[in-house]
């Protein structure tokens, strides 16, 4: 068959389009201190939290964990730290030597310690991918409970490129030995502000 035999096949074999199960949201409401269970949540995925009082102390925290990053990109405008310009326009394979990025995370979800990001925030989708050590600066009000919540505010956004990272890239499926920066970041340090 060709490519053009299966995507038809495919489009007439299409079965229809059921609706979305009713989930009733009070079944996962819990007391729980969002920003202490987020702060748990990172660390146990191997992620690393830092909470300063000020976003003006960012530059010399970033130093303090990261001293030998000499190729970094920031896309934040609080950070002077970048060495490296990027745009829409750069060709992502010229990203391949970045030791740091500082990106901006638009919420945390305390349940599982994951940060949605969005290419509003970085205008290369690969870069939280492929620097060496990344890092996501996050307002610690902007905290949801669970994944339901996360999923309600997302679904308001325009639909643009964005993800959930929770903690460095890690996988365990080889020989059941874990690897720490198998498809991704080797650290992910939180700074919440």
């Amino acid at each position: 068959m060709g490519r053009d035999a299966i995507l038809k096949a495919i489009q007439k074999n299409k079965p229809s389009l059921i609706p979305l199960p009713e989930i009733n949201l009070d079944a996962f409401e819990e007391p729980i201190d969002l920003l202490e269970t987020f702060k748990e949540k990172v660390a146990l995925v191997g992620g690393r939290i830092i909470a300063l009082d000020a976003i003006k102390n960012i530059d010399s925290e970033i130093q303090k964990l990261y001293p030998n990053a000499s190729k970094i990109i920031s896309c934040i405008k609080e950070s002077n730290l970048g060495t490296i310009s990027i745009s829409e326009k750069t060709n992502p394979h010229e990203l391949e030597a970045v030791d740091l990025a500082i990106i901006n995370g638009e919420f945390g979800v305390a349940e599982n310690g994951a940060v949605w990001i969005s290419e509003d925030n970085f205008p290369i989708r690969v870069l939280p991918f492929i620097s060496n050590d990344l890092v996501i600066i996050l307002n610690k009000e902007k905290l949801c409970s669970n994944l339901h919540e996360a999923y309600k505010l997302i679904s308001e956004r325009n639909r643009t490129f964005g993800l959930f990272i929770s903690g460095p890239s890690k996988t365990a499926d080889i020989e059941q030995c874990l690897v720490i920066g198998a498809q991704g970041a080797m650290s992910l340090t939180i700074i919440l502000v």
